[in-house]
């Protein structure tokens, strides 16, 4: 019998799952084998278990709550841990249902009156499996963290710049979706329509290892909106996404490293915004890396917050050295043009989403730009996995 998951004694799982999906093979579950094939994962519930009491010692000790800011990788970490023990407990039922099922449905008398009980059962066990499969390719530390993504629109003008708050609008969709909370940290205007840039801060669970494939140039072929001749345009706009190291990881930075420029805020403007110089750009010399902010009044808040986006930007350069990856940040970017596109967003002529990457497909555009988004990020995970084992 073919391997689908490396469980411990106790996980029965993946092995019922497999003689179960025997009996009820269909071409669309071929796949969802492969994947937990390809997959490989294990289920460590004694470490989990074990943690968590840890944890609970932690915050029922003496002074635990007397610096917050302290906590809160602590509590995301128990949340996490919760949930990942929930899932489990879902899934153990969900199994025990289907075992229930699958004996009922050997009776010949009662079979076409049970089976499509046991259709559903499967359907609901293969949808957990699937979500405990993604879970545990999130599993790396970073992959946990929250992201800080970024968008900027290629050469194209006013067309360009519509393409980004398209995009924009998109991760907000999907952040809602996903119930993930979305702030925007800095935005800039375009001239006449959409975005010049964007930066969005996104907590929820595995946020970064959810996102991070979104990373690249993405492309849009349409028939302008802003062509008087409507004509068929081909626009460009780059994702950048961080991991938000907030203040559980330490990063140092040297004041005497920094250069710190205070200028007044471009944009609508309204009372104080853009009558004093609150905005606030600071370049790390060591590595040319340059962050700005400019959405609150206070010239503070937006100095804290650029802070936060050069330790982010410094963490992922550190990940970046780890994986052995030659090029910084910045070198290893492509050119927002013809050739180095992820993922296409065709409206005209005909209608599709094609990841370059994956191959993944769809073809209802108006889902996948309203922040239909999961099957995109999925094979990208998988894919990664995959490149991963194979080097």
């Amino acid at each position: 019998m073919i391997p689908v998951v490396r469980s411990t004694a106790d996980n029965h799982i993946a092995t019922d799952l497999l003689c179960i999906i025997y009996l009820n093979s269909v071409p669309a579950r071929r796949r969802f084998l492969y994947n937990l094939k390809l997959f490989g994962g294990v289920f460590d519930h004694t470490a989990r278990d074990r943690r968590l009491e840890e944890i609970e010692k932690q915050l029922a000790a003496p002074g635990a709550w007397d610096n917050p800011d302290f906590l809160t990788p602590v509590l995301q970490e128990k949340s996490r841990l919760e949930n990942e023990r929930d899932r489990y407990a879902r899934l153990q039922a969900l199994r025990n249902d289907m075992l229930e099922w699958q004996e009922l449905a050997e009776d010949e008398d009662s079979w076409s009156e049970t089976l499509p009980s046991f259709n559903d059962s499967l359907d609901a066990l293969e949808k957990s499996l699937v979500q405990a499969e993604l879970n545990m390719l999130l599993s790396g530390r970073e992959n946990q963290q929250d992201a800080i993504l970024e968008i900027h629109p290629g050469a194209g003008g006013t067309e360009a710049q519509d393409w980004a708050a398209m995009l924009l609008r998109m991760y907000l969709r999907w952040a809602d979706q996903n119930s993930f909370a979305a702030e925007q940290l800095d935005y800039l205007a375009g001239d006449e329509a959409g975005l010049k840039s964007v930066t969005l801060s996104i907590k929820g669970p595995n946020a970064y290892g959810l996102l991070r494939g979104e990373k690249g140039i993405h492309r849009l072929i349409r028939i302008s909106p802003f062509d008087s001749s409507g004509r068929r345009h081909t626009s460009f706009a780059s994702v950048d996404v961080l991991p938000d190291v907030g203040q559980d990881i330490q990063i140092d930075i040297n004041e005497a490293d920094l250069r710190i420029d205070v200028f007044r805020a471009s944009g609508a403007g309204g009372q104080h915004v853009n009558k004093t110089n609150s905005a606030v750009r600071i370049t790390h010399l060591p590595s040319g890396i340059v962050v700005q902010c400019q959405n609150e009044k206070s010239q503070h808040h937006n100095r804290d917050t650029a802070m936060k986006i050069l330790r982010s930007r410094l963490y992922e350069r550190e990940l970046r050295k780890l994986e052995d990856e030659r090029k910084s940040q910045y070198q290893d970017k492509d050119a927002i043009n013809f050739g180095s596109q992820i993922r296409t967003y065709t409206l005209q002529p005909y209608r599709l989403v094609k990841d370059h990457r994956t191959g993944t497909e769809n073809g209802d555009v108006d889902a996948v730009l309203n922040g239909s988004l999961d099957a995109f990020i999925r094979d990208q995970l998988l894919y990664r996995h995959a490149q991963r084992n194979a080097a």
